[in-house]
C-alpha cells in the first residue's frame, strides 16, 4: 500500500515538473503586463493581434515590440525549410526502409547502425560538424544548408517509423500479387504503398514538427540571410522574456500537438487486411 502511494506521488510530481512550465506559458500569454510577465495585470488577447500587426494598443507600454515583417519572414523560412525537408526525408527514409526490409546484403547491420547515428548524436555536435562541412565544401549558409542539415537526421526518423510499419506487414500479399503477374511497380503501388502509407505520413509529420522546432542545428547552419522561427524566438529571449514570446510559443505548442496527434493516429492504424483475414 505504501509502495503504491509513493509511486503515485512520484508520478504526480514527475508530471507536474514536466508540464507545469508549459501550462505557465499558456497562462501568461494572456497577461496584459508588457514589462514584467510574472506580474498579472489582467487578461488580453492583444499580444496575438500585435504579432501580426493587427493591434497597436499595447505598443506605447511595451519596451520591445518585434517587427511583424521579421516575424513573418522567419515563419516563411521555417515553413519552406520544413516542407522541403519533409518531402526529402519522407521519400529517402521510405525507400531506405523498403530496401533494408526486402533485401539482404553484407554489412546490413552496420548500415542500420549508421542510420541510427544521426538520432543519437548530440545536436550541438551535429551542428558543428555540418557547419564545418558546409564551410569546407564551399556551400553558402542559408535555406539550402538548413534543408540539407535537417534531412541528414530526419531521414533516420522516417526510416524508423516506416520500418516498424513494414515489420507488421503481411509480405504474402506482395508474393500473391507477383504470382498473379503484376509488375514490381504495380505491386508497390497497389499493395505495398497503401499498407505503409500511414507510417509514411506519420514519419513525414514527425519530420515536419522536428524541422520547425529545431534550434541548435539551425543556429549553426542558418547563416545571416535565413532566420528560422526558433532562431528568431531565441533572439527575442536574449533581450528579455516578453509576452509576444509566450503567444508565439502557445501557437507553436498547439500546432505541434495537432500534428503529433495526427501522426500518432496514422502510425497506429491497423495495416491493410492480410490474406488470413480476407479468407476468413
Amino acid at each position: 500500500m505504501l509502495g503504491r502511494r509513493l509511486l503515485g506521488t512520484y508520478s504526480l510530481a514527475f508530471f507536474i515538473f514536466l508540464y507545469l512550465p508549459i501550462v505557465l506559458i499558456v497562462v501568461y500569454f494572456l497577461n496584459a503586463n508588457p514589462i514584467n510577465m510574472m506580474i498579472w495585470s489582467g487578461g488580453t488577447l492583444d499580444w496575438y493581434r500585435s504579432l501580426f500587426g493587427l493591434s497597436n494598443s499595447l505598443s506605447e507600454n511595451a519596451l520591445y515590440i518585434e517587427s511583424t515583417v521579421q516575424l513573418l519572414d522567419s515563419l516563411r523560412t521555417s515553413l519552406t525549410v520544413a516542407l522541403c525537408t519533409t518531402a526529402i526525408s519522407a521519400v529517402a527514409g521510405t525507400l531506405t526502409a523498403l530496401a533494408l526490409a526486402r533485401y539482404r546484403f553484407r554489412l546490413l547491420g552496420f548500415y542500420r547502425i549508421l542510420l541510427f547515428m544521426p538520432m543519437l548524436t548530440p545536436d550541438i555536435v551535429l551542428g558543428i560538424a555540418l557547419l564545418i562541412f558546409f564551410v569546407g565544401a564551399g556551400i553558402p549558409l542559408g535555406k539550402v544548408s538548413i534543408v540539407i542539415g535537417h534531412s541528414t537526421f530526419l531521414i533516420s526518423y522516417v526510416f524508423l517509423i516506416v520500418s516498424a510499419r513494414l515489420a507488421g506487414m503481411d509480405t504474402r500479399l506482395e508474393e500473391a500479387s507477383a504470382d498473379l503477374g503484376a509488375s514490381p511497380w504495380m505491386t508497390f503501388r497497389r499493395i505495398t504503398l497503401p499498407q505503409i502509407l500511414p507510417g509514411v505520413i506519420g514519419g513525414a509529420l514527425l519530420a515536419f514538427i522536428i524541422s520547425m522546432d529545431d534550434l541548435v542545428i539551425t543556429y549553426f547552419i542558418a547563416g545571416v540571410d535565413a532566420t528560422a522561427l526558433p532562431v528568431f524566438i531565441y533572439g527575442m529571449i536574449r533581450r528579455g522574456i516578453k509576452p509576444e514570446i509566450n503567444a508565439i510559443a502557445t501557437l507553436l505548442l498547439l500546432a505541434s500537438l495537432i500534428i503529433a496527434a495526427l501522426g500518432l493516429y496514422l502510425r497506429n492504424r491497423k495495416p491493410a487486411t492480410s490474406l488470413d483475414d480476407s479468407h476468413g
